[in-house]
């Protein structure tokens, strides 16, 4: 069967963005990402949108937003997906999905979200809709306390980790630096990173300031089309493999130090890609929390259960690792636009995988995988990229 293509692709920076809305942030990358493939917009026939919003924009049905910007593309289906946090990669995996149907031959997938107009307090609510509010919804700190509530919970049973999650934080910081991309280009140390101090005080014991995704504007895009095309294109990363894979919402459901439903994606991408997991040059994933890129270590196979930290302090995954992890910096350092998370992640890889990361490309690029999840590890999408030609 034919596989679909990433062909081309758009970024804006992460952070607090002067666009006032959504209607702005699609504006950015739109028409940037089909001209990066080099197609005319009306050869775009479908539109998949992926904004998480739940109150941060008072403009919801956002999908013909994207007519505003690209006006060629009037008339032409349009459809906005949420799934919490992985909201942009539900976008792309439709996108793949529309293709390998025969209903069309080029789709645009845009992702965006305006995050810093919303007051704190309100922002960490919204947040909160990504849990079970029956039982979750009075948790502290918001989901950072419900993902503080996990690293309590993995410490209790593996012993305290703060070192790793250091490690974590610090690796992730000093990868941002070369991401232009990234809302915080900051070498920050691992000592600062390990210290609770005024600067990096607690936000969520034992999670602290650095253990904690940013707050952003951002939007990304991408072009996908079929790979008979794809062929033909000036460059094509080829989706080798996907998997998506849904948990229970409620904690109280599920172990939630294992991460089962990630695990489980993991496993069916790797077979589906007819890999092992070392055979990947690099990965992104999702490390909206330290304790998540940790735990995320074991559910794609690095290490045993309660052996991450192992990982993160060998430097298995630095830069200069044998996987490098995050080499944009993750959520940690680029931000977390949460609608165009999951598209950001695949057009970086999409970068890496076509020799166009700048200073942040590896040595090695011809096999990578993307990780995003919504919630704590209830919907969980796996995405194994590689470049069409060799």
């Amino acid at each position: 069967m034919s596989e679909a293509c990433i062909v081309g692709w758009a970024h804006s920076p992460f952070g607090k963005l002067d666009e006032p809305d959504i209607e702005g942030l699609f504006g950015r990358v739109a028409g940037a990402a089909i001209a990066d493939a080099g197609v005319a917009p009306g050869e775009i026939d479908a539109v998949f949108v992926g904004l998480f919003n739940n109150g941060f924009s008072t403009q919801d049905f956002p999908s013909s937003l994207v007519f505003q910007a690209v006006p060629e593309l009037r008339f032409k289906p349009a459809t906005r997906f949420e799934n919490a946090c992985a909201t942009g990669s539900a976008a792309v995996h439709g996108a793949r999905d529309f293709l390998a149907a025969g209903r069309g031959r080029f789709a645009l997938v845009v992702g965006a979200e305006k995050m810093t107009a919303t007051p704190g307090p309100e922002v960490g609510d919204i947040l909160l809709k990504a849990s079970y509010r029956k039982e979750e919804g009075d948790i502290p700190a918001g989901f950072a306390g419900v993902f503080g509530r996990i690293a309590e919970r993995y410490f209790q049973r593996f012993g305290d980790q703060s070192d790793a999650l250091a490690a974590i934080a610090a690796k992730n910081h000093k990868n941002g630096v070369d991401n232009p991309f990234a809302q915080m280009r900051k070498d920050l140390g691992f000592a600062f990173c390990r210290a609770v101090s005024e600067k990096n005080p607690y936000v969520a014991p034992p999670l602290k300031r650095t253990d904690c995704s940013l707050v952003s504007d951002g939007a990304a895009a991408l072009v996908l089309t079929d790979e008979e095309t794809a062929r033909a294109m000036a460059k094509a990363v080829r989706f080798r493999a996907t998997a998506q894979v849904n948990d229970f919402l409620p904690l109280s459901k599920r172990d939630i130090v294992l991460f089962e439903g990630a695990a489980l994606a993991w496993r069916q991408a790797l077979a589906r890609a007819g890999i092992d997991v070392w055979d990947l040059s690099f990965v992104e994933t999702h490390d909206c929390f330290t304790i998540a890129e940790l735990i995320e270590y074991e559910a794609m196979g690095l290490a045993a259960p309660g052996q991450g930290a192992r990982v993160a302090l060998e430097g298995v995954t630095a830069a200069d690792g044998r996987l490098p992890v995050n080499r944009s910096g993750g959520l940690k350092s680029k931000g977390h636009p949460i609608g165009a998370t999951g598209v950001s992640m695949h057009a970086l890889a999409a970068m890496q995988l076509t020799g166009g990361a700048g200073a942040m490309q590896l040595p090695k690029a011809d096999l990578g995988a993307v990780f995003n999840m919504g919630g704590a590890a209830v919907a969980n999408y796996v995405s194994i990229l590689e470049p069409l030609r060799a």
